[in-house]
């Protein structure tokens, strides 16, 4: 099913929160933008949580 994980950058920057999406198998299937706050990053999970169960493709190399 897989799962998210917020993560804070070491780095002292504006916007140090993102998100990683894992699969079952703990590896990296997606990562965020930055965020400026915990819950920022949290209200970006429920965005794709929201907009993502979707079978669209669209492939733009072309």
């Amino acid at each position: 099913m897989g799962y998210y994980v917020i993560k804070k950058s070491e780095k002292d920057i504006a916007q140090p929160y993102y998100f990683q999406l894992k699969a079952d198998n703990h590896e990296i299937i997606a990562v965020s933008e930055m965020y400026s706050s915990k819950d920022a990053a949290k209200k970006g999970i429920a965005s794709v949580q929201k907009n993502g169960p979707t079978t669209t493709i669209k492939d733009e190399t072309v």
